[in-house]
């Protein structure tokens, strides 16, 4: 590599690492205020808040690098520009393929990180939320029970705490079943604990007694016990079963598209391709984005001015690749054999940097100086 390419190719990186602290604090501050507000609002701790900010870092870190390489290689060119280093290297001889060289070595360098994202670290983390998601909606504790306040898990049920300890133990306990057309049923307990049973949550009393009263004669029969255990899977909802998302997949079982597999997430076989191939085609627009924003200023002539036109032409075409990406996406989730629409955008980027480099290095044609006629 020689000490140009190591020049701008430090340049870049440092560029690039300062727009994707900028964007990923950007965009997950945006997500967390959500995220805060679901989880403390259900009565978790902060530890929780901070794991799933934590878990959801990488698929922002994936969606923020491309844009972030695409800011850096603008901003770097762009005052090489106007500092008139990038014209002495082309009046050296340097022509518009070969600045680029630096470029398609960060482009690459970017597309590394991007594919250890897609394939390893984005399905570690999706699947880790996933199963902690499922875990904390399963927590009936997390759900409904609240000291101090009556509450109706379900349509007869009356649920009353004085407190909850710090170690989750439940104090002064009042439960009244009315579903019964028969007779009224009153749990009261000093000590309850919320125990994660095979069928649904379990609530086990402890010093206290069961109240039977029936409706007809109203007959009052009185039981007391030292620990009761009552099964509240038809009392508390905690959802259905979780169901795997394609993120949370590997690439290779995505790739197979096994009948077991389809089922269990009930997808088809277009989802499951186009979700593959797309973890191959992301990394590639990581690597079109930077070298289309430093094809399309090596368009522009020198000017104190900056390349204004020239990051604006940039930027409207980056718009276009990335909408045709929307678009292959959709159409490939269309069709078993629509995934190849998913390569359009970063083809179709790695095409138009191509061409504009060469359109870039082509001389420009003077107009020629009128000839003075003679009186």
């Amino acid at each position: 590599m020689s000490r140009f390419d190591r020049y701008l190719l430090s340049h870049l990186l440092a560029l690039f690492g300062f727009f994707s602290l900028v964007l990923v604090a950007v965009y997950w501050v945006n997500r967390a205020v959500g995220l805060f507000d679901q989880l403390i609002g259900d009565g978790q701790s902060a530890v929780v808040f901070v794991e799933f900010s934590l878990l959801t870092l990488p698929n922002v870190i994936r969606l923020v690098l491309p844009v972030s390489a695409f800011a850096a290689c603008l901003y770097a060119i762009n005052r090489l520009a106007q500092e008139s280093e990038l014209v002495v290297m082309q009046a050296t001889g340097f022509s518009a393929f070969r600045l680029a060289r630096p470029v398609l070595y960060f482009g690459l360098s970017v597309m590394a990180m991007q594919m250890v994202l897609t394939h390893v670290l984005v399905p570690l983390s999706s699947a880790r939320l996933g199963e902690r998601t499922s875990e904390i909606s399963a927590n009936a504790t997390a759900q409904f029970l609240k000291e101090g306040s009556f509450m109706h898990p379900t349509a007869g049920i009356t649920l009353y705490i004085s407190e909850i300890s710090q170690l989750g133990e439940l104090q002064k306990i009042f439960l009244a079943d009315d579903r019964g057309e028969t007779e009224r049923l009153v749990y009261t307990a000093e000590t309850a604990l919320m125990v994660r049973g095979e069928t649904g949550p379990v609530l086990v009393m402890i010093d206290g007694a069961a109240q039977r009263l029936t409706r007809e004669g109203q007959r009052l029969a009185l039981t007391r016990f030292e620990n009761f255990a009552m099964d509240l899977s038809g009392l508390v909802s905690t959802g259905d079963a979780r169901r795997i998302s394609l993120r949370e997949l590997s690439t290779a079982e995505l790739l197979k598209a096994d009948p077991a597999m389809l089922e269990e997430t009930r997808g088809n076989r277009a989802y499951f391709f186009e979700e593959a191939h797309s973890r191959f085609a992301s990394p590639l627009l990581a690597l079109a984005a930077p070298l289309l924003g430093f094809a399309a200023l090596m368009l522009g002539s020198y000017s104190r001015f900056g390349l204004l036109p020239q990051i604006g032409l940039a930027v409207g075409l980056l718009i276009v690749v990335q909408t045709i990406s929307t678009l292959g996406s959709g159409r490939a989730l269309e069709s078993d054999n629509g995934w190849p629409l998913v390569y359009a955008a970063p083809l179709t980027g790695l095409a138009l940097s191509a061409f504009m480099l060469w359109l870039a290095q082509r001389p420009r044609r003077r107009p020629k100086a009128q000839a003075e006629v003679p009186a």
